[in-house]
């Protein structure tokens, strides 16, 4: 997921919560509230 949060950077994203999430070891499993939050779900 560091290829997303460098995606959302060059985006204009400064939350820096959400960056750390994907930049950080995983594991990053279904329903990961960022890739929900990126997909618009709720």
């Amino acid at each position: 997921m560091p290829i997303l949060a460098d995606a959302l950077q060059d985006a204009g994203c400064g939350d820096e919560k959400l960056l750390s999430h994907c930049r950080g070891p995983g594991p990053h499993v279904r329903s990961c509230w960022v890739v929900d939050l990126v997909l618009g779900k709720q």
